[in-house]
């Protein structure tokens, strides 16, 4: 009889430990910004309105995500913000974005079933990108630190990323290399997660951890979460996005290489324009 007893009492405490584990939910708070290495045509800008360009340019990066996560699925979107203007920078100056990133876009995950879906605003046209999650080879490490009250260990990977391009804004010089294969160079993407929060997702598309991501540095860009809040008193709804034309990474990849390109051209001084009277600026995103 005791050992009936002791096993319906261990039974009954694995279903309360995975309903426990089944509504576990949680929102985070994340801030992005970006290094940018610029380099402007001191015969066209004065070292003032370079430097009101640098600061300008440097907001445009400056961003706030919210992840609201359970342990299998996720919603990562960038919290409502207004316009940032192209405050004193002259009317005929022009601060374009290249791809997506915009307010309203949404990136859905699903790490249980391994699968994505990102409902992008391109170009005033509604994408929803669907397809795998790509498998990140994390390389663990033993090294540790404290995110806020949280201690957290340090990972690694590595992947093969395209060289910037440099474009030529003279007016008589074409933009050269454009269908030639990209320069590949190496990086090494460096995350913090956290076990005390045992889910394995995190910002944007980095996840497959043994815990929440709570720091990112790729390159020149660095994702830092600012506060966390778990299981919140009001229930959080995960929606996965249904809106856009539906394509595949690949296809989208394609679409905003050309779109890219056609921005590029639309806003490169024309010839003959020797007062640069209309300079443009293009960020990738």
């Amino acid at each position: 009889m005791t050992t009936l007893i002791r096993t319906l009492i261990m039974a009954l405490l694995s279903l309360v430990a995975t309903l426990q584990a089944q509504d576990f939910q949680g929102i985070a708070t994340y801030k992005t910004q970006r290094q940018l290495d610029i380099k402007l045509d001191s015969t066209q800008v004065n070292p003032e309105m370079q430097s009101k360009m640098v600061e300008m340019m440097k907001k445009q990066f400056q961003k706030t995500f919210k992840l609201t996560f359970n342990k299998e699925e996720s919603v990562y979107k960038q919290e409502e913000e207004l316009d940032k203007p192209n405050a004193g920078l002259g009317e005929g100056v022009r601060i374009v974005s290249i791809g997506g990133g915009g307010g309203s876009d949404v990136l859905y995950k699903n790490t249980k079933d391994q699968r994505f879906s990102e409902k992008v605003d391109t170009y005033g046209k509604i994408f929803l990108v669907k397809d795998n999650l790509e498998k990140i080879d994390w390389e663990l490490k033993s090294e540790t630190k404290y995110i806020g009250e949280y201690q957290c260990y340090k990972a690694i990977f590595t992947k093969m990323v395209e060289k910037p391009r440099l474009f030529s804004s003279t007016n008589d010089e074409e933009m050269k290399g454009e269908d030639e294969e990209p320069d590949m160079e190496e990086r090494t993407v460096t995350a913090w997660y956290t076990p005390q929060i045992p889910v394995n997702n995190g910002p944007d598309y980095y996840q497959g951890l043994p815990g929440l991501i709570l720091e990112v540095h790729d390159g020149k860009l660095t994702v830092i979460c600012s506060k966390i809040v778990l299981n919140p008193k009001e229930k959080i709804e995960i929606a996965e996005p249904t809106k856009g034309k539906e394509v595949n990474q690949e296809k989208y990849d394609k679409i905003m290489d050309k779109k890219a390109k056609e921005m590029m051209e639309r806003f490169r001084p024309k010839k003959g324009d020797r007062n640069g009277e209309s300079m443009s600026f293009t960020i990738g995103g």
